[in-house]
């Protein structure tokens, strides 16, 4: 499936998404990416995964936030494939959101609304 965020909030803002990821090079089966830039009313559709549970993470130029439990440091820069376990420094501890789909291996849209 494919996921899509739309930003449905009153302020721009950025976007980590997590995702299932075998092998990683840390040893661990997550990695991440980010980070995606959405102005209030836009949309990006910004993984592919045929996994039912993804993460995903969200800071407003306002300060709200959409986050959750599962913890992991992310660098402060656009990123891509970055295993959770690596680790950074500089970089920003965040907490992730659960995202839990079915038919995850159907190509459909999944769509996120961050209101």
């Amino acid at each position: 499936m494919w996921l899509q965020y739309s930003n449905q909030y009153s302020q721009g803002l950025y976007l980590a998404v997590g995702y299932y990821s075998p092998g990683c090079d840390d040893g661990s089966d997550w990695a991440a990416r980010g980070w995606y830039r959405l102005e209030p009313g836009e949309s990006a559709t910004v993984l592919w995964t045929t996994n039912d549970y993804s993460t995903f993470y969200a800071e407003a130029d306002d300060g709200a936030l959409w986050a959750g439990p599962y913890a992991v440091n992310v660098p402060l820069n656009a990123f891509d494939d970055w295993c959770w376990d690596l680790g950074v420094q500089p970089g920003l501890d965040i907490g992730m959101s659960l995202v839990s789909a079915t038919n995850a291996w159907f190509p459909w849209v999944g769509t996120i609304n961050l209101t």
